[in-house]
């Protein structure tokens, strides 16, 4: 095969937080796959302005001096440079939708899920009836607006319908505590999500990868949780900002997360539901799905999170690393898999 020639796309068309987020990935990704006898790399930036750049690498300076330009001429500058690929790295809801759809009128591929998977999966409320009416479990609730008021008993869990990192998600465990948890959701959208809180047994993500057309269950990842101190995940748990301003991964180790024995009877059960949601929102090439197990062994859907940055730290490449895939196969072989459904898609036309 010859040297690819490879767009990480970058940034956030939202906000700071997205912008910085995504860079911590991409710096992260560029780091670990960079094969020079099989990638040329190339970085197209975006900020909440809608202005592109098109610097050297994600670190602020190289940013900050390269000259912005017009969607119009971001255009032109990627035909001109014969992409063959495009990696998103962008985890705004316009990056995982808006900007996945441009490529696909560009007509050049990119790794990962289409953007009206995305565009589904980034709505939770839409993402839970669709994988229920698949026959999965999923915990009681309701979609709430500005005004509405919850009719679901506590404890429940309350949280934004578009966001991730646990941002605005609340236990609420009396009535009397659902106004403010709702005015903390309200802060990240413009719908809420109010769902029956599962009692803990467990609580484990479960990736699953597409090779040679057939759906690859991924060893689980298991988070430490307590039923009385921290019965749920918090921002904490995934970020935090260092001194500068930027973004950094929360400690993942032994101590809050780690992979499940595969032959732990858990991991059966929840590879088999993950792969039916896989199927029933149209997944390609991975997908990866947060699952509550309740004291009785039985696994509820949460959400998905249908994004890989194919950082060292990136679910699915622990997951892979874990089931013995490096992350460079990992890569190489998703990056294959793009090009030949790509290419068997345009023959067919």
């Amino acid at each position: 095969m010859p040297i690819l020639r490879i767009l990480h796309l970058v940034g956030s068309a939202h906000n700071d937080f997205y912008c910085n987020l995504s860079r911590l990935y991409a710096q992260d990704c560029l780091e670990a796959t960079a094969e020079r006898s099989r990638y040329d790399f190339y970085i197209a930036y975006i900020t909440p302005d809608g202005l592109w750049r098109f610097p050297p690498s994600v670190s602020r300076e190289d940013i900050a001096a390269t000259k912005p330009m017009s969607v119009v001429d971001a255009i032109k500058f990627i035909s001109e440079q014969n992409i063959d690929l495009v990696l998103p790295q962008m985890f705004c809801i316009p990056g995982m939708t808006h900007y996945r759809a441009l490529f696909d009128l560009l007509n050049i591929p990119y790794i990962g899920n289409t953007a009206d998977v995305m565009a589904i999966a980034s709505h939770k409320a839409t993402t839970k009836a669709i994988v229920a009416g698949a026959g999965v479990k999923v915990p009681q609730g309701e979609l709430l607006r500005p005004g509405d008021v919850p009719t679901i008993t506590p404890p429940v869990i309350i949280k934004p319908s578009k966001s991730d990192n646990s941002l605005g998600v609340t236990l609420v465990k009396q009535a009397s505590d659902y106004q403010p948890a709702l005015q903390t959701a309200f802060k990240y959208a413009d719908e809420v999500i109010v769902e029956k809180f599962i009692q803990l047994g467990r609580e484990v993500r479960c990736g699953v990868l597409v090779q040679d057309g057939e759906l690859v269950g991924l060893p689980l990842e298991e988070y430490k949780l307590d039923p009385h101190h921290k019965p749920i995940r918090s921002y904490a748990d995934k970020l935090k900002e260092t001194d500068d301003g930027n973004l950094t991964f929360s400690a993942k180790d032994h101590q809050k997360s780690w992979i499940v024995d595969i032959t732990d009877p858990i991991t059966a059960k929840v590879q088999e539901v993950a792969k039916n949601c896989h199927q029933a929102l149209g997944c390609r090439h991975y997908s990866l799905f947060d699952f509550r197990i309740d004291p009785e062994g039985q696994p509820w859907f949460l959400e998905a999170g249908l994004y890989c940055s194919f950082a060292p730290k990136s679910v699915i490449s622990t997951m892979a690393k874990a089931k013995g895939i490096p992350l460079d196969e990992l890569f190489y072989t998703v990056v294959k898999q793009t090009l030949a459904n790509h290419h068997s898609i345009n023959f067919r036309c």
